[in-house]
């Protein structure tokens, strides 16, 4: 069966709070794919091996800016085009030793047992997504769960705005969007909504605090905090 973009998964009853998960580096714990992955594309131009520390500490968005920090200057368009394809094979060679984020699948299950909605919104490819979240049995606690469609490497905020116009009855102000980047907190104020980043990913604790909005180190303060923004 094919894949359409932006698939809906569980219906269940809709209240006014709705979550926005994003998925690698926060329900999906996949750190050790990632920065294996970015040191492939890396070494293609000949660049030393970095750390998680050093990742979360220069990690951004638009991607190519990232690869600036580390180069010293914007890769090509032939550079980054290789440089993507490399990171992408690598990291889909090595997502499976990954798994959940603890706790992860608790607190889906439990926000939705509230009668909560929720949603999810990756920059991950949509049909190597969907497969994923089908294969941890988390698929029915979301009302839609999408990822990209287009080219990677930009913005969340655009795929936001478009996100929530496809979730009936899910009021932005009474939204808030849960991730490990500061572009989480990006696209949740694109669309009027809030936003919780968790630390156990892209970011370390720094960089996040610079966005302006709570900063928590597990994804159970995540939920409280989000529970307490919406309250």
């Amino acid at each position: 069966m094919s894949v359409v973009a932006g698939s809906v998964f569980g219906m269940g009853k809709h209240e006014s709070a709705h979550i926005v998960w994003d998925w690698n580096g926060t329900l999906f714990h996949d750190n050790d794919a990632i920065i294996g992955a970015t040191n492939a594309a890396s070494a293609e131009l000949g660049l030393a091996p970095i750390t998680l520390e050093q990742y979360r500490a220069l990690y951004c968005v638009p991607v190519p800016r990232f690869y600036e920090r580390l180069m010293g200057r914007l890769p090509t368009e032939a550079e980054w085009e290789v440089m993507d394809e490399i990171f992408h094979r690598y990291y889909a060679e090595h997502r499976g030793r990954c798994g959940l984020t603890d706790g992860a699948a608790e607190l889906l299950a439990g926000w939705r047992s509230a009668g909560r909605s929720q949603s999810l919104l990756s920059m991950y490819v949509h049909d190597e997504l969907v497969p994923l979240v089908r294969g941890f049995g988390i698929e029915p606690h979301f009302v839609r769960v999408e990822g990209r469609t287009g080219p990677s490497g930009g913005s969340k905020a655009e795929h936001m705005v478009r996100h929530l116009r496809q979730l009936a009855d899910v009021e932005p102000g009474r939204t808030v969007v849960i991730g490990d980047a500061a572009d989480d907190a990006v696209a949740a104020r694109a669309v009027g909504a809030r936003a919780v980043l968790y630390t156990g990913g892209s970011h370390g604790r720094a960089s996040l605090e610079e966005v302006g909005v709570p900063v928590v180190d597990s994804l159970a303060e995540a939920v409280e905090e989000a529970e307490r923004l919406v309250a």
